[in-house]
């Protein structure tokens, strides 16, 4: 464990992009081996999931309760928890260009994320038990294998199991040395968009606790190396119970034995050709390794403004590309909607991230640098090891003022030099606790931090899209002068992801066209 935990730290900080040096990539788009956004399996049986958008869904503000009823295990529910989670939300086309947006967030749009799910016998799907691949392209499952178990027995009546894996490769082509940060930052997109649909449909997803990566390779075939290309290996992320059940225990022995050894349907060629990084290679393999247990916490549910039906704002959830800095300005009550939206766990865990903010525009607060301190045990240290100067004034329950000033031209430097960071109401920095995380925990833990923070920008694109505002996710940032802006100089705490809310410019010449 000790030589992984060395790997991580050596990959993170050669990763890290600084004003002379971004981390190593191509430099270039090489368009002709550019990777097939769609994963397909060639042998698999396909499945028309009847389309859900007529489907009438709850208000947005409403999902988060928990006395919302429990739709039944049909093949319609699963189909309207795949549209309205990592389904397509609209195709874009500009020339002769056409790309497909989907719900789940991803960086670059390279979409790194799959979903596989296990399924009891369920009418329209299989007369057996059956584990499929969400093809989100068509709105299909593929069907790789059917078998016999009585899992089914032992758990709550609608149980299913998801997982949801990386393509490494996918963000590799654009990215280089830093893509392994973001395929699991789009994993913690995945998931969070994931839980945002079951909800609409009164389920819950969580988290099950204690499998290895090398098991979720068995259980999903990812290990069957004649199935994948070398160069496209496919990494399980997370494995996920869905339940009407807010907890439920999880026992996968009988699970286990029933699945074939071998699925006969063989993955699609994403490029003819590819790159090879051994920073890459490393950090796989460094993270390849079991989750430890973690600490549970309870979450109370969060005021929310009225909004619209919940399907319209995943629908129209998109990534800003500019941000108007003429119409900046948000009210109190809509940041502190927002703030408080992902003040809570993300996935039932004690909290790792806390949010550093650029404050821009928001009526009746000062402009500044401000914390949202997400776990109060980190308060202390935070204190100690930031700059002496800092006022640490509390606007609100765990949010304070660190210092007065307009701090745009910091925020645009630190994010790349990208006007985005700066044109907004506010940007931030996703600082984790992180070296005591990665010793106390183990390898995995680099992986789930990285979930946490992917969690929260799914969750603040959501919630902006919800009050009529934008975002965007920032992966480019300058590491290290996000550090020494707030006086931090060890590894104690390291920012790994960056954010934006404002009101987004449209680029009038993008056709919007249906996604299905």
């Amino acid at each position: 464990m000790n030589q992984a935990i060395n790997d991580i730290f050596t990959y993170h900080n050669k990763t890290k992009h600084a004003p002379q040096r971004y981390a190593r990539s191509l430099g270039y788009m090489d368009w002709s081996t550019q990777p097939e956004p769609f994963r397909s399996y060639e042998g698999a049986e396909q499945i028309e999931l009847p389309l859900a958008l007529e489907n009438s869904t709850p208000p947005y503000s409403l999902i988060f309760e928990h006395d919302l009823p429990c739709a039944p295990l049909l093949i319609e529910s699963v189909s309207q928890l795949f549209q309205f989670a990592l389904g397509l939300s609209a195709w874009k086309q500009a020339g002769g260009e056409k790309w497909a947006l989907r719900c789940n967030a991803s960086s670059g749009n390279l979409q790194p994320s799959e979903a596989y799910i296990i399924l009891p016998p369920l009418k329209g799907i299989s007369e057996k038990s059956s584990l499929s691949h969400y093809a989100p392209k068509h709105h299909r499952l593929e069907k790789l294998a059917e078998f016999e178990t009585s899992f089914w027995s032992e758990h709550h009546e609608g149980t299913c199991l998801l997982c949801i894996s990386s393509i490494t490769w996918r963000e590799v082509w654009k990215y280089g040395e830093r893509a392994f940060r973001y395929c699991a930052l789009d994993a913690g997109h995945t998931f969070r968009a994931l839980q945002v649909s079951a909800m609409m449909l009164g389920w819950r997803v969580q988290l099950i606790e204690g499998v290895s990566d090398e098991e979720l390779s068995r259980i999903f075939g990812f290990n069957q190396d004649e199935r994948y290309s070398d160069e496209e290996p496919e990494f399980p992320d997370m494995f996920l119970s869905v339940s009407p059940l807010e907890k439920q225990p999880i026992a996968l022995s009988s699970l286990r034995a029933a699945l074939p050894e071998h699925y006969s349907a063989k993955a699609n060629l994403l490029s003819s050709s590819h790159q090879k990084w051994e920073m890459i290679e490393l950090i796989e393999k460094a993270t390849f390794s079991t989750p430890l247990p973690r600490k549970r916490v309870e979450n109370l549910p969060v005021p929310r403004l009225p909004s619209a039906e919940s399907k319209q704002v995943v629908l129209t959830r998109r990534s800003a590309q500019m941000m108007n800095a003429q119409n900046a300005a948000i009210t109190q009550e809509q940041f502190f909607t927002l703030l408080y939206s992902v003040k809570e766990s993300m996935d039932g865990f004690e909290n790792s991230a806390d949010l550093v903010f650029f404050l821009h525009q928001v009526e009746e607060l000062e402009q500044g640098l401000y914390i949202l301190v997400r776990n109060k045990s980190h308060l202390a240290s935070l204190k100690r090891l930031m700059h002496s100067s800092f006022s640490w004034e509390e606007i609100r329950e765990d949010l304070y003022l660190l210092e007065k000033g307009d701090f745009r031209s910091q925020a645009k430097q630190i994010s790349c030099s990208q006007d985005i960071a700066a044109d907004g109401a506010f940007s931030l920095g996703m600082l984790c606790e992180f070296s005591q995380q990665l010793h106390e925990f183990g390898p995995h833990r680099y992986k789930e931090l990285y979930w946490e923070c992917g969690a929260i920008g799914q969750q603040l694109y959501l919630e902006a899209t919800s009050l009529g505002l934008s975002a965007t996710g920032i992966g480019c940032f300058l590491d290290d002068s996000f550090h020494h802006l707030l006086g931090l100089d060890s590894n104690q705490f390291q920012t790994l992801y960056h954010f934006t809310v404002g009101r987004a410019i449209t680029d009038s010449r993008l056709m919007t066209l249906p996604p299905y």
